[in-house]
């Protein structure tokens, strides 16, 4: 078995490279995306075509309901059930997303963290209902690590929260004894690079191509299903198609501003990957794929 992971903005045509390499080296992919991992976010998400789905095994696609949340342990877990399903079926390995931050995770490892016993769950839990108050305490304990992060980070506070009431000392002690265990080895990491100008363009068309594809409808639906509270509705080309139904602009404002917010994300990708991995190639797609190709013959 050998992988690769494929790195690029949104829009980049990573997706289409994957593809291509999956059909030819028989590979299954992991889309490590933020989106489409959930179920009924199709046209929002850019999610590979049923057609395309059922050419090549995808894992961490249709994973969730819209109301769940996504974590890097759900990635985690599709990581393990794709490599088992790679080893049994002598398949290779292609990752691929623009979500690269659970990549990183992934790639560096997590610490392991307490068994939390119902009494700690419990005790956490009415903690929580004063968030400002539970940052205060942490801070009081372990003011390094509360440094960084906000009043209003409920999630990042709750983790906090666990691991102190379990363990009794400080998580930053904590992940000093504890350190992180790499989830994903020998996976050499490819950075799809497109020119700004040509990915605007890009980005501009498909979201164009979105809106004629049914975006309003999608998103009018899952706003009568789940509300507008799961984390997965306050996604680009989601707030914005909410913020057309609630009339608070015009559909060709609501286009430019999703186009305009796209391009925005590319670049926060292109920075991050930029700075976060170690790349074993940086090209256009025919020089990814010649470079890819040799590695997983």
């Amino acid at each position: 078995m050998k992988q690769i992971a494929l790195i690029g903005s949104t829009a980049s045509g990573k997706s289409d490279l994957a593809l291509t390499l999956a059909r030819e080296h028989n590979a299954l992919i992991l889309s490590i995306d933020s989106l489409s991992i959930y179920q009924e976010i199709d046209i929002a998400s850019a999610k590979p075509s049923k057609i395309e789905l059922a050419s090549v095994e995808h894992f961490g696609v249709n994973r969730l309901r819209p109301d769940e949340n996504a974590s890097v342990i759900t990635f985690i877990d599709e990581y393990r059930r794709l490599r088992e399903k790679a080893l049994a079926d002598s398949k290779n390995i292609i990752i691929v997303g623009g979500s690269s931050f659970y990549l990183k995770s992934m790639i560096d490892g997590l610490s392991k963290i307490p068994d939390y016993s119902p009494n700690t769950l419990n005790q956490a839990k009415n903690m929580l209902f004063d968030l400002e108050r539970c940052h205060a305490l942490l801070h009081t304990v372990d003011p390094f690590t509360m440094a960084k992060i906000a009043p209003t980070d409920a999630y990042r506070i709750e983790k906090m929260l666990l691991i102190y009431l379990e363990s009794g000392i400080a998580p930053s002690k904590w992940f000093k004894v504890n350190p992180p265990e790499p989830i994903i080895t020998e996976c050499p990491v490819f950075n799809l690079h497109i020119d700004r100008d040509i990915l605007r363009e890009r980005i501009a068309h498909r979201s164009e191509k979105m809106v004629r594809s049914g975006l309003i409808d999608e998103v009018a639906e899952l706003d009568r299903m789940y509300g507008r509270s799961p984390n997965s509705m306050k996604a680009i080309g989601i707030i914005e198609v909410l913020d057309y139904l609630d009339a608070k602009v015009s559909k060709e404002e609501m286009t430019a501003l999703i186009s305009t917010h796209t391009a925005q994300l590319a670049k926060r990708q292109q920075t991050f990957n930029a700075h976060q991995f170690v790349l074993h190639s940086s090209g256009s797609a025919d020089q990814l794929y010649k470079s890819a190709e040799t590695i997983l013959k």
